[in-house]
């Protein structure tokens, strides 16, 4: 399915993924919505996504922690296209590395607020807007913690598994309307997540891809674009992409600085 013309929108588009999609996305010639809280950043990846090609690039805060924020971004959003045609559900993030016994509650809400309730919100927005039998997709990243469990990541795996489950519900509910839903979920890859994670401490967060070639955001935006573009008889209904040195959640190949 050619996306040049189509309407995607992405929230978390400030930054990582959602600004590399967004610019994936551009170079395809498609209309690009795109939310975040950061404004300025915002304005950065509607810039990038113009140079790459987009038919246009529109912008508009977007906090999907809040009902209100997703409501007054929706009505934005018509006032521009009566439609939606892609819509990636990109907002999210690690916070802490806590176990159960010391992890603070702060830090809980904020990945469940936007990692799964926020999921749930903007779809429940947007869904009015998605074309029946036209090839429209929801995308949903989520990551190989919602796979696997670890330490230090009950509440984060938590939510990813979460985001399987309404992947999985919306699959079945929107069954028979041409509408596809899939998710996209990746492994170690860099971004801002690791310094989200550790609270801006730059230390620790290089340290999560030392001596490895993690994914990249073009990795996971040039996935999305694929998932995408197919024919709107192909759903891909999930993928996960992790990067060739690990192997598994607790194995990753690390190279020594004499290798």
């Amino acid at each position: 399915m050619k996306l040049s013309g189509k309407w995607v929108l992405i929230t978390g588009a400030s930054s990582g993924f959602g600004a590399a999609a967004a610019r994936a996305f551009g170079a395809e010639g498609a209309h690009l919505l795109l939310g975040a809280r950061r404004v300025d950043r915002l304005e950065a990846a509607a810039a990038a996504a113009r140079s790459a090609g987009a038919a246009s690039a529109q912008i508009q805060p977007l906090d999907v922690g809040n009902t209100q924020s997703v409501t007054t971004f929706v009505e934005w959003l018509k006032q521009l296209t009566p439609r939606v045609d892609v819509l990636i559900n990109n907002a999210g993030g690690a916070h802490g590395i806590d176990p159960v016994a010391t992890a603070r509650d702060e830090d809980w809400e904020a990945m469940v607020q936007s990692n799964f309730l926020g999921l749930l919100r903007v779809t429940r927005a947007v869904l009015p807007l998605l074309p029946h039998h036209a090839g429209a997709s929801i995308l949903n990243i989520g990551s190989i913690a919602g796979h696997v469990a670890y330490e230090g990541g009950a509440a984060y795996c938590g939510v990813k598994a979460a985001e399987r489950s309404v992947t999985g519900a919306l699959r079945l509910e929107l069954s028979g309307t041409g509408i596809r839903v899939g998710s996209l979920d990746p492994g170690l890859a860099e971004t801002e997540f690791a310094l989200v994670r550790f609270k801006g401490d730059t230390t620790r967060a290089s340290k999560v891809y030392e001596g490895m070639q993690p994914l990249v955001g073009e990795d996971i935006a040039e996935t999305l674009v694929w998932m995408a573009s197919r024919p709107p008889h192909v759903c891909i209904d999930e993928i996960l992409i992790k990067p060739t040195d690990q192997a598994a959640i607790h194995k990753v190949y690390r190279r020594t600085k004499s290798a």
